[in-house]
């Protein structure tokens, strides 16, 4: 398993080893152990599970306010995403920041997004199903959000007319949201 750092400090890529022959694959998708490793050492909670059923479905970009604040690993079972995550922490030096990776059932790349972040993906592909783990379970009344299209951020998404959860539309601005980062 890579551990590979981005350009946005506690923000990493998981590259696993995966092995493959006729019958099909096995990898581990995640080991505590190979975390602690690299210095990654969370405690995860909750696992989720979302299909989005049309290419184009934007979920996003979301956090949670502390003390609830989340850690996510993000991975893709079946499909494509291009993941986003955007440094929400005040004080940090990439404030306002932000990486895009694409995950795919193919690559097998996953992507780790610390407490700090806002996240989010849209689906490449119809039928993708997404799959994340998170160190601490969802409070609704921490529940927050960013407008996906700020352009503040100049987010390069891979389509301009995005399928959106009603919540998803009402987001405010990076400059508006609140933050306790």
């Amino acid at each position: 398993m890579k551990i590979v750092s981005t350009k946005l400090q506690g923000l990493f890529t998981i590259e696993p080893d995966v092995h493959g022959d006729n019958r099909g694959f096995f990898m581990e998708s995640y080991s505590s152990a190979k975390f602690a490793e690299h210095g990654v050492d969370y405690i995860f909670v909750q696992d989720n599970h979302s299909l989005s059923v049309e290419t184009g479905v934007l979920r996003g970009l979301h956090y949670q306010l502390n003390p609830k604040a989340q850690t996510k690993l993000v991975r893709v079972a079946a499909g494509a995403i291009y993941d986003v995550a955007v440094d929400i922490r005040k004080a940090s030096l990439t404030f306002g920041q932000w990486i895009g990776v694409i995950l795919s059932e193919a690559n097998k790349r996953q992507l780790l997004v610390p407490q700090g972040f806002a996240h989010g993906f849209c689906t490449l592909v119809p039928n993708t199903q997404v799959l994340y783990k998170v160190d601490e379970y969802y409070s609704p009344e921490h529940d927050r959000g960013i407008l996906w299209n700020d352009p503040a951020l100049g987010i390069d998404w891979p389509t301009s007319l995005p399928i959106l959860s009603d919540k998803d539309t009402k987001h405010p601005l990076l400059k508006d949201a609140k933050i306790n980062f």
